[in-house]
């Protein structure tokens, strides 16, 4: 066979462009590739290398994550088809929230979505996984993936650890672009909300939780009968300026519950800013109780007496504190 004409080659660079220097075999030959040029540039110490059956990478040098999931699409896409449209085939479940980075996820296995009389297999890190709910796409870092609600639903529907589940659903809440209602009626279309583990996380972010960590802390308080707090309000000052968020407030107490994560402090901006919202708090008469997660998770009991004694104090105060109370 004659050797890539110019056109040719520039065709090969533009898809290379487009999908993160990756091909597939079908895309090659179209560009002027033969059989026989891939498989020797394939070969042990050549310019390319196959990352997946029929899904060159065309250069040296391991793939990115990012390549990798656009490879399962690749792989399992339609052929022919734009693989980039994720009409025929998508990134979901723990690999998808990685790609919005969600904390606590990522992409060692790739859930690929495929409507379900589609039959192929899992190859490699690539789980194939059937629907029959098509659900809306987008595209991003160039990897087709479902919206943030399917795919913390996808990932749901196959973990097995409890604290896991709280914790990627919190996480992805808390991310801000995830509202907890459409999280639900997603868990509720896929029948994730059968299992119990689902039904108490999806319950907590209802009421405002947003972290493990907090939903540790509210387990310890209903355990002991602690009056039910609002989690997460925002608290404003009278004349309407943002005052902050706490995990936790009870309003008619005026006592607020800050789980500082020491992940978030380990600097000395944040640590500053910690301390700065906390005399924001106290200076407009705001009880704080402030606990390490580790507190909540070993000692509960010490947290639980800590906001007891300041409950108790407040329920004698002579004025309600003078904040505005949103969300």
């Amino acid at each position: 066979m004659a050797a890539p004409t110019k056109a040719d080659v520039r065709t090969l660079d533009r898809l290379a462009g487009r999908q993160r220097g990756l091909a597939t075999h079908r895309q090659l030959q179209a560009a002027g590739v033969h059989r026989s040029t891939i498989r020797r540039r394939c070969a042990p110490g050549g310019p390319w290398q196959r990352v997946l059956p029929r899904v060159t990478l065309i250069h040296r040098g391991a793939p990115d994550p990012y390549q990798r999931m656009l490879a399962a699409v690749l792989y399992a896409a339609v052929p022919d088809s734009d693989p980039l449209s994720g009409a025929t085939a998508v990134v979901t479940g723990e690999a998808a929230l990685s790609l919005y980075g969600v904390r606590g996820t990522g992409s060692e296995t790739v859930d690929v979505l495929l409507d379900e009389p589609r039959r192929m297999r899992d190859v490699a890190y690539v789980r194939i996984r059937r629907t029959r709910r098509r659900p809306p796409n987008l595209l991003l870092e160039g990897v087709p993936c479902v919206r943030r609600p399917r795919a913390a639903a996808d990932f749901v529907a196959r973990e097995t650890s409890p604290d896991r589940v709280r914790a990627v659903l919190a996480n992805t809440v808390q991310a801000g672009r995830c509202d907890p209602r459409d999280l639900l009626a997603e868990l509720r279309a896929g029948h994730a909300l059968r299992g119990a583990p689902v039904r108490a996380a999806a319950e907590e972010l209802l009421v405002g939780v947003r972290s493990i960590e907090e939903g540790r802390a509210r387990d310890a308080l209903r355990a002991a009968g602690v009056p039910d707090a609002l989690w997460n309000p925002t608290l404003l000052t009278p004349d309407g300026l943002f005052l902050a968020v706490p995990d936790a407030y009870w309003p008619r107490e005026g006592v607020a519950l800050e789980v500082d994560s020491e992940e978030f402090h380990l600097g000395v901006n944040e640590y500053r800013a910690t301390l700065r919202r906390r005399l924001k708090l106290e200076a407009h008469g705001i009880e704080v109780v402030s606990v390490a997660p580790a507190l909540v998770r070993d000692h509960p009991e010490e947290v639980v007496a800590a906001i007891l004694a300041k409950l108790r104090l407040g329920a004698g105060r002579r004025e309600p504190v003078a904040v505005v109370v949103r969300g």
